[in-house]
């Protein structure tokens, strides 16, 4: 059932049954409207977007219900002639005075089998902002929609809306407050640009510890001035990438190679190495020690495929240098990397970025969201990973020409825990038969 009514100077279409068949994260249906400060939150939430959908309807006048099959059903009971006249102009008010920045949603009524009752649709595009909702005399929240629920944004989520919107830099692109220039190395600098192949006797590596000058379009320069006091602040990637004494601005920059002999941490011997630094000098540590994972497994008595793998190399190497790419660096949790006798486990601290699951990371279809864009280009250019976007590609790949089985990944809000299982052959190692 289709119908419009004016809105403004605007006549709005709607198509309830199209509506049924949208992801419940985008429609919000709603029998009786007993409180309009539901509505306006929800459409609060629809302007922030959070999960990237264009925005959302709230259908007042309709519940969900179910089909003699069991199937999710919509019935409209529609609301009468003086209620939707009541509600309107109500909702489109506290959008107006209880939404910052204020919001203002397309209207549409839709008839129902019965002339003398309506569904009323409010219908709110994303925004370009942030939008906080008042109720009543409580301080605004940032509200976003979480599966069919409208929530409060807090934590990590809120810093990805507040990102996503652009009311605030990325984590790897701020400005560090408590760092200056000279917290900065210079020789780490200057090293990084002999490898870019930027190094030339009329410019010195030392042009780049500005506010000005950048190693490439694609990101910004290592340096930002105060707007007040005019001073250089190294920006977070700059640090964790050239500082001089890097944890001590950025305590999460840390990271552990752990290795048991065993399937779990149940083992009672084991070694670890605690790895800090810049990134890079971390990576140079981790490399060499990962590399000598990929040991070659021999059976005499494979004809056909005497000798492999236990691990593909380049599959190790992606997997840890994704992790240093596109972790949370806001967390203290030092990034872990452990070796078992049946596999590697890459843990990286915080959930994955926004958009992306479990699922899409195992099957390598994940979309190219970088939580550190920055930081993802230089270590790709300093030769640590394959191009941005074509790590998850690269494990899959090399996993399955070795004969591996699939990578696996698990996803929270604590850490993204990718698994490198071992080629089955190891097995015989482990449990000798």
């Amino acid at each position: 059932m289709a119908a419009g009514e004016p809105a403004g100077n605007m006549t709005v279409h709607v198509d309830l049954a199209l509506l049924r068949q949208r992801e419940s994260e985008q429609v919000e249906w709603k029998e009786n409207v007993a409180d309009a400060d539901d509505v306006v939150a929800t459409l609060c939430a629809f302007a922030n977007d959070l999960q990237n959908l264009g925005g959302g309807y709230v259908v007042c006048g309709a519940r969900e219900t179910r089909d003699p099959a069991g199937f999710a059903a919509t019935e409209l009971t529609g609301l009468s002639a003086a209620r939707l006249r009541e509600l309107e102009p109500l909702i489109l008010a506290r959008c107006r005075e209880r939404v910052s920045p204020s919001i203002a949603p397309l209207v549409a009524e839709v008839p129902t089998a019965t002339a003398d009752r309506r569904v009323l649709v409010f219908i709110q595009p994303c925004t370009a902002h942030a939008h906080t909702f008042r109720r009543g005399k409580e301080a605004g929240r940032y509200l976003v929609r979480i599966g069919r629920s409208t929530v409060e944004a807090r934590n990590g989520v809120l810093r990805d809306l507040l990102v996503r919107k652009g009311e605030t830099p990325p984590w790897d692109r701020r400005a560090n407050a408590a760092a200056v220039a000279s917290d900065l190395d210079l020789l780490s600098l200057r090293d990084a640009v002999r490898r870019l192949n930027l190094e030339r006797e009329d410019a010195p590596a030392d042009r780049f510890l500005s506010d000005s000058h950048a190693f490439s379009a694609f990101v910004p320069p290592l340096l930002v001035r105060e707007p007040l006091t005019g001073v250089l602040r190294p920006r977070n990637f700059a640090l964790a990438l050239f500082g001089r004494e890097p944890q001590h601005f950025i305590p999460g920059a840390v990271a552990y190679f752990s290795r048991y002999a065993g399937r779990d941490r149940a083992t009672p011997v084991g070694q670890r190495m605690e790895l800090a630094g810049t990134l890079v000098d971390q990576l140079r540590v981790l490399m060499p020690a990962l590399e000598a994972e990929a040991v070659t497994l021999y059976d005499k008595r494979d004809t056909q495929l005497p000798s492999v793998l236990k691990y593909p190399a380049r599959a190790l190497r992606e997997a840890v240098v994704n992790a240093f790419a596109h972790r949370d660096y806001e967390r203290t949790d030092p990034l872990r990397v452990t070796s078992f006798a049946d596999r590697i486990e890459v843990s990286s601290p915080g959930p994955a970025p926004l958009g992306v699951d479990a699922a899409q990371l195992a099957s390598a279809a994940a979309p190219p969201v970088w939580r550190n864009q920055a930081l993802a280009w230089f270590l790709a250019r300093l030769g640590f990973a394959e191009g941005e976007g074509q790590g998850l590609q690269t494990i899959a790949r090399t996993m399955a020409a070795n004969g591996n089985p699939p990578a696996q990944f698990e996803v929270s809000e604590a850490r993204v825990l990718c698994a490198l299982p071992a080629h089955g052959r190891a097995g015989a190692l482990v449990d000798p038969a």
